[in-house]
């Protein structure tokens, strides 16, 4: 199934979770995660489904003043 990670495609196989996309561009703690704008809590990350065409945005805090 096609899912966009950070505004680039990729194909991953049905029924895949965040972790599978996480893992996927081997993201480095710490980050957060949101799902279609919706926020996904890290204690969901292994459950919470992805579906066709799902928009993934994987965002680390940036420090600096």
């Amino acid at each position: 199934m096609r899912v966009v990670v950070n505004q680039k495609e990729y194909d991953l196989p049905h029924q895949s979770m965040v972790s599978d996309a996480l893992t996927l561009i081997a993201a480095k703690p710490p980050y957060a995660v949101a799902v279609n704008l919706q926020f996904v809590p890290k204690s969901q990350h292994a459950q919470y489904p992805l579906n066709e065409n799902d928009q993934v945005e994987i965002i680390a805090p940036v420090t600096g003043g």
